[in-house]
């Protein structure tokens, strides 16, 4: 979930209760995981991946590198091949130090993007992001902009400097959908930020909040209607919602394969059928989250580290 180094992800405590409805909102037929045999899961799976999603979050780096390493055009080239017939967005978490390549290569493959400035609390790279930003979007490169990911969760601005750099790129890409990412509830604290935003781009996790499994799409629907009631009436998109194939647990959240699995299909399921614009964390697994988000970190990808496809 977190890009930069140097922030604790190990617990996501994004609601206040734990509360876990199992209601349905969109009334979508549940599929009855229990009555499926591990082997029909893995089926049912690929079948899910095949069909194709609306977008994905890009993993960036391979094993042995981090944030702050240089990335090649080629490298980015490689991944977006292999995401390419699955997906027709693709969303990118930063614009400099090899990040600039995503949106122009996606581009060049006929992909959409979403692409993101990381912003921080060094107030030199978040110029050079925010630079880069509106540099990829009068290229062309931008569907939608994003100023900032979790920023607010984080507190590593003020929503003063925040809002200043949303405003910023509004001014600068009057044509384009700017917005701030962040956890759903953020939206109905900071009114301030909402209003600024031309869409919400919601970060909805019930892994990090301790969610089981068996709850955890009804969950992850009642973060995205609380978003989108903050957001009275504006266009609300998931931007991160995944489920870690192992690593551990947090209170009733089991990182699994067989969870993993569940998770993709019941939200691709859902997204499809209620036109709800959704993209999976993550594309690959990335070993460096093993140390912001501890070892469940490193195993969020549909693809393993080596690019293979797990299930």
């Amino acid at each position: 979930m977190s890009y930069r180094e140097g922030h604790d992800f190990s617990i996501k405590n994004y609601s206040n209760e734990n509360q876990f409805q199992n209601t349905n909102e969109n009334d979508t037929p549940r599929i009855d995981f229990s009555e499926i045999s591990s082997k029909k899961l893995a089926e049912l799976w690929n079948e899910t991946l095949a069909k194709g999603m609306h977008g994905i979050c890009f993993s960036m780096y391979e094993d042995g590198q981090k944030p702050g390493d240089i990335i090649t055009a080629e490298q980015v080239n490689r991944r977006i091949q292999i995401l390419k017939p699955y997906t027709k967005w693709v969303r990118s978490f930063s614009c400099i130090e090899g990040n600039e390549h995503i949106p122009r290569i996606a581009h060049e493959n006929g992909m959409k993007t979403l692409v993101g400035a990381w912003l921080g609390d060094d107030l030199e790279l978040n110029e050079r992001e925010i630079e880069s930003l509106i540099e990829l979007a009068n290229e062309g490169c931008v569907d939608i902009a994003a100023v900032g990911n979790e920023v607010m969760y984080r507190g590593d601005l003020t929503e003063e400097q925040l809002l200043n750099y949303i405003n910023r790129v509004k001014e600068a890409l009057p044509n384009i959908p700017v917005g701030y990412v962040d956890a759903y509830y953020e939206f109905s604290h900071r009114p301030n930020i909402t209003e600024a935003c031309d869409v919400i781009l919601t970060n909805c996790y019930p892994y990090w909040e301790g969610c089981p499994i068996e709850y955890s799409l009804p969950h992850m629907q009642s973060m995205f209607w609380s978003a989108s009631g903050a957001g009275n009436g504006k266009r609300v998109i998931i931007t991160e919602t995944g489920w870690p194939s192992e690593g551990g647990f947090l209170k009733g959240s089991i990182a699994s394969n067989e969870n993993a699995m569940r998770y993709f299909i019941e939200t691709q399921q859902w997204a499809t059928q209620n036109n709800i614009e959704t993209f999976y964390f993550s594309s690959f697994d990335e070993s460096w989250k093993v140390g912001p988000e501890g070892a469940v970190g490193a195993y969020w990808g549909l693809w393993d580290k080596n690019e293979k496809l797990k299930f």
